[in-house]
């Protein structure tokens, strides 16, 4: 049996925690789904760890979905979620309907993610949920915003902007979200906002208060140039393929690969 959104809720009552990684081709997204994540998210991320790109920002729709198509074939127990990338949801709920539903149409997959929970993105997340297309809010430190921002801080630190996250998470709930990601806020606000929601929340830099926890797949595997300060490195691949990759250049250079020569 397949993760569902539902069972995400049963989970949260059975405080049961929640694992969530990224994914962006097949290989990947085949090994953590037989090592058994409960969530796979094809996250904009993409831009940066798969692409090269310095934010989220310049990530398409086709492009995501031509990588979501890929993990969708590797996928075959976790829910499948796809990141709505910058300027594909914002403009208006039909742009948003639009883009969600070509993801869902496209790839397979059974939900789509977006950022925000003001009042505007708040309804975009109602529409699509009338729809019939499941929603995963995400609130806190919203990488697309990243301008505004001023770079990748921490949010929340206030008690206004405290009091703000608060409430984009209530409103997104009432939308119909069937989770939140809460990224780089305080863990007591974390904690709050999990005590007071139904629905799961799914924390990024956000402490162990909240009811699973997400990061990027390359980050635990230790493949990324820049490790975020929350994120905790498993394995060292980089190390792993480098010396694999020298120890290929040295064998052919020496003619001791293929062996028999």
């Amino acid at each position: 049996m397949s993760v569902t959104t539902q069972q995400l809720s049963q989970w949260k009552q059975q405080s049961r925690r929640i694992t969530v990684l990224t994914a962006y081709e097949y290989a990947i997204a085949q090994l953590i789904d037989q090592a058994g994540i409960d969530i796979v998210l094809v996250g904009d991320s993409l831009a940066m760890v798969g692409l090269g790109y310095d934010t989220t920002l310049p990530l398409t729709l086709d492009e995501i979905i031509h990588h979501a198509k890929a993990v969708r074939r590797g996928v075959k127990q976790a829910l499948l979620v796809v990141d709505l990338p910058f300027l594909t949801y914002q403009e208006s709920p039909q742009q948003a309907i639009h883009s969600a539903g070509r993801i869902l149409k496209e790839t397979g997959a059974q939900g789509v993610k977006l950022e925000g929970g003001y009042p505007a993105m708040a309804e975009t997340v109602s529409q699509l949920v009338q729809v019939g297309i499941p929603v995963m809010g995400h609130v806190g430190l919203t990488p697309q915003s990243v301008h505004q921002f001023g770079g990748y801080r921490k949010q929340g630190k206030t008690s206004d902007q405290a009091a703000r996250i608060i409430a984009e998470a209530i409103a997104l709930e009432q939308a119909g979200a069937f989770s939140i990601v809460l990224e780089h806020i305080p863990s007591d606000l974390a904690q709050n906002i999990t005590q007071k929601l139904g629905i799961p929340t799914i924390g990024i830099g956000a402490g162990g208060g909240c009811d699973g926890q997400v990061l990027v797949t390359s980050d635990i595997l230790g493949l990324s140039a820049r490790q975020p300060p929350f994120a905790k490195t498993y394995t060292n691949l980089q190390q792993t393929i480098t010396q694999a990759v020298q120890e290929f250049c040295t064998e052919v250079r020496e003619g001791k690969f293929p062996p028999g020569n």
